[in-house]
């Protein structure tokens, strides 16, 4: 039993590094922080190594990793659909949605599930919403609905709901894209539904319903739920299109509520919690909002002065995707055109901004050019990750960047680019390629519209 024991020596001195899942959305705690050790500096010659590659369909959910195995959605078009180029055409859209599991380290494929879907929502390209991984079970939300329990041993379906037929919740714009929370023995989800039905807790094991709450008329956003202690008390943090809520996790009671009308539903980025005692929540139209919370009551600090979404006309922070990430008073995100600031947390007040992190080698010379966003770079994005004292940033040109990001500026370390983007809805002949990567078992695990791609992120 020796080596058990050197072995057991070497991780309390932290000579063994253990690998990490990204089981759910913003990673293992919900938080968007990569807590791996044993990555690389920089980039090797050529960029991070392949390990491989598989095809799979459209679409903007993210992967997740956990238990040595990939799990991804996707969208395969009926023989007779042509889906459009701009996200604002509408129509009918037939096909599959399917549930894709493969081996994290090989990328097999492993099982696969599917099922008939028809899309009448805007930017009709695939599923949204990253699988959240728990235990034996992995639960999937589609662009229309259709929430599923399955094994992750074979895929087998344990319990399913579709929120449309069984809530009477009515179709977002932009489809379904509030990504499930595991509670305890709870799964809850942004439903929709009428009859105050907005937010349920669904048996995580049977799909029963344990409770529902809230009510927002028309389009009720895409925020996905979030979970925070502010005052010693755990509370449920929705964001919908009419109002900020805070809910008694276990029964979905109201504690707070704060009013703040958010144009055309754009709810898409996580809420963040600052320090102890706040909450930051920011939208494309509105910019920004920070509450200070206690136990059982919240009251706006600061609401953005922001006149519209343009660049000329924000003042904080606009996001129309990408969650903010807080460091200490700091608050670094991605503006309406995609502008890198940091902005303080007490005040909203700009620091700096950079064009840096969303371009790359797509971007017209003429643009790259300037210090201030082109109008072709409208709804231009990057994925912060924070990783120790610097962040990786993965942006919608498909580059992977190292950098350091302080309240003095933006310090790029090095950059690779590591996926083609295929997505064709943003518009102005801009290709992207929308989508929160994983970062487990020392790799990033990243997809477009054709492949799921893994690359080697270790020393």
């Amino acid at each position: 039993m020796r080596w058990l024991w050197n072995i057991l020596v070497l991780a309390a001195w932290g000579g063994v590094s253990v690998a990490d899942d990204w089981p759910q959305w913003l990673g293992p705690q919900r938080d968007g922080l990569w807590r791996e050790e044993g990555i690389l500096d920089k980039f090797p010659p050529g960029g991070p190594k392949l390990l491989w590659r598989t095809e799979i369909g459209i679409g903007y959910a993210g992967p997740a990793v956990a238990q040595g195995k990939v799990f991804v959605t996707d969208f395969t078009k009926g023989d007779k659909t042509t889906l459009p180029a701009s996200g604002f055409t509408k129509g009918r859209f037939a096909g599959d949605e399917r549930v894709l599991c493969f081996d994290a380290k090989t990328g097999r494929q492993l099982w696969k599930i599917r099922y008939p879907v028809e899309y009448t929502m805007s930017y009709p390209a695939g599923p949204r919403c990253t699988p959240t991984v728990d235990g034996d079970m992995v639960f999937t939300l589609g662009a229309m609905g259709d929430l599923k329990a399955l094994k992750t041993t074979d895929g087998t379906e344990v319990w399913s709901k579709n929120f449309m037929k069984d809530y009477e919740a009515g179709l977002p714009v932009w489809g379904f894209a509030a990504h499930p929370l595991v509670d305890g023995n709870k799964l809850i989800c942004l439903v929709g539904g009428s009859n105050n039905r907005l937010v349920v807790a669904f048996d995580k094991k049977t799909g029963q319903e344990l409770w529902a709450a809230e009510s927002c008329a028309g389009d009720f956003g895409y925020c996905p739920p979030m979970i925070y202690t502010f005052g010693g008390k755990r509370q449920l943090i929705i964001w919908h299109t009419r109002a900020v809520v805070g809910l008694e996790p276990e029964t979905g009671k109201r504690l707070w509520k704060v009013d703040f009308d958010v144009r055309s539903a754009l709810t898409a980025p996580t809420p963040r919690q600052v320090g102890t005692d706040y909450l930051f929540v920011t939208s494309f139209y509105n910019g920004s909002l920070l509450l200070k919370v206690s136990a059982d009551q919240a009251e706006v600090v600061w609401k953005s002065q922001a006149r519209g979404e343009r660049p000329t006309q924000t003042t904080d922070l606009s996001s129309i995707m990408p969650t903010p990430v807080v460091r200490g008073k700091y608050i670094y995100g991605i503006c309406s055109y995609g502008q890198l600031r940091c902005i303080e947390a007490e005040t909203g007040k700009r620091l700096w901004e950079t064009m840096q992190a969303t371009r790359g080698a797509r971007t017209d010379p003429k643009v790259a050019a300037e210090d201030t966003p082109a109008e072709s770079e409208r709804w231009s994005n990057a994925f912060l990750i924070p990783h120790g004292e610097r962040f990786f940033l993965f942006n919608e040109q498909g580059d992977l960047i190292i950098a350091e990001l302080s309240p003095e500026g933006y310090k790029e370390i090095d950059r690779a680019h590591i996926i083609e983007p295929t997505n064709t809805m943003a518009g102005r002949g801009r290709l992207v390629v929308w989508m929160h990567p994983a970062f487990a078992d020392r790799c990033i695990f990243v997809r477009n519209d054709k492949e799921l791609k893994c690359f080697s992120l270790a020393k």
